[in-house]
């Protein structure tokens, strides 16, 4: 039977040993857990990666698909010329779409330019001005207001200069001080601060940065700036119902879109329907990659720490032979045997990744958010590695454990060693 008993005798050999041969154990050990290290540390990056790009995924939303001129992701066998000469979608199609696309909640139409925004003495360059429609809240996820309101639809209709602005420029403009009620100058017209966005951070799967955002009425805004401009960035946003797929509404909105454009049948598609889905995957691939290299250079590590693990059990097998000896003539089983060399080899290599974990814990807290996002020790990557680290033992002790067990008695207490 596998007593407690068993227990303490193998945990204090696996102790023992670790003490009696320190260098060797130390080498060993390090084997391990620079192994643990690597793997765990690869796995945590593409993790923390993954969470912090999904939560940028999920501010483009999982269910709404977006019109544009350019794909998301590119058909190597589509000529690069045919993209540039596409129409940009325009306010017209936007509200076609709205009137037609019956699995549609929600429609809405973006257009964005950069500019100086100013108050006073302060100014933000390169302020991302996007003019936008009603509904354009209810469609993306990034509009987070802390302070103040939404623009009204009677602001949108009538074309009030108002805005909603982002956390950064409300900083460099305004300070400490509130910007609601302030007016600031676009292109040297004021406008009005109704609202402004919490503070979001860089998105990093687009170059959208709400903090260094203004939202105005695109009724407003193209007052301002000319909406006819060919190299001007301009998004149909449209949000699916509940229970319609995002394979549903593109059928839908490309049903629409075509008659709109005057495609004949036998004529490609002159407008692009992208998805939230379409920037997942291309990171999925890329993490692949990652975790293989992750695995192949910590697999190397693992490789000589299991070796040393293995040496080091083959040396304790033969130092404590005449203990086997008298053990197994005193009436121990071969299981018995087998299993205290089998645990100290799990032990010493659950040390290593014991080690290697806390190496990685310590290095998320000094990193912190330096790189723009946390990063995290999850609770899988940990159980990874105490399971990568206690298989590595298994494997490594197995054969000195064998052999070990296989000792005859008599010939095993004669030993000198």
């Amino acid at each position: 039977m596998f007593s407690w008993q068993l227990f303490r005798e193998t945990f204090s050999f696996a102790f023992q040993a670790l003490f009696q041969n320190k260098l060797r154990s130390t080498l060993s050990l390090l084997g391990i857990t620079i192994g643990i290290f690597s793997i765990v540390t690869v796995f945590t990056f593409i993790d923390s990666l993954q969470i912090s790009l999904q939560k940028d995924v999920n501010n483009l939303g999982s269910n709404v698909v977006y019109v544009e001129k350019w794909p998301w992701s590119f058909t190597k066998d589509y000529p690069w010329w045919k993209y540039w000469i596409r129409p940009q979608p325009t306010v017209n199609e936007m509200e076609i779409i709205q009137k037609k696309v019956k699995d549609a909640d929600a429609v809405a139409y973006t257009f964005s330019k950069r500019a100086t925004v100013e108050y006073f003495n302060s100014s933000v360059d390169m302020v991302s001005i996007n003019g936008i429609t009603d509904d354009y809240n209810h469609v993306v996820n990034w509009v987070q207001i802390a302070n103040g309101r939404y623009i009204t639809p009677a602001e949108f209709t009538g074309g009030s200069n108002v805005a909603i602005i982002g956390a950064d420029v409300a900083t460099g403009l305004f300070a400490n001080d509130d910007a609601l009620g302030k007016y600031i100058k676009i292109k040297g017209r004021k406008v009005l601060v109704v609202g402004v966005m919490k503070k979001q951070g860089e998105s990093k799967i687009s170059d959208i940065n709400m903090d260094v955002s203004a939202l105005l009425p695109y009724n407003y805004m193209k007052s301002i700036f000319d909406t006819h401009n060919l190299w001007t960035p301009r998004v149909i946003l449209v949000k699916a119902r509940d229970g319609i797929s995002n394979a549903q509404l593109m059928s839908e909105v490309e049903g629409v879109m075509r008659p709109i454009r005057q495609l004949k049948p036998s004529q490609e598609d002159n407008f692009a329907l992208n998805e939230s889905s379409m920037v997942s995957n291309n990171f999925n691939s890329l993490f692949d990659i990652i975790a293989i290299i992750g695995w192949v250079v910590g697999g190397f590590s693992i490789l000589v720490g299991g070796i040393g693990i293995a040496n080091i059990m083959f040396v304790s097998v033969k130092e404590r032979t005449s203990l086997i000896g008298i053990q197994k003539s005193l009436g121990a089983k071969n299981y018995f045997i087998l299993s205290q060399f089998i645990v100290e080899a799990v032990v010493l290599c659950l040390i290593g990744g014991v080690i290697g974990l806390l190496l990685i814990y310590v290095l998320t807290i000094a990193i912190g958010d330096s790189f723009g996002m946390e990063f995290i020790l999850t609770f899988s990557n940990i159980m990874l590695g105490l399971s990568l680290s206690a298989f590595i033992g298994l494997i490594s002790g197995f054969i000195p454990a064998y052999t070990a067990s296989q000792l005859d008695p008599v010939e095993a207490i004669r030993s000198t060693y």
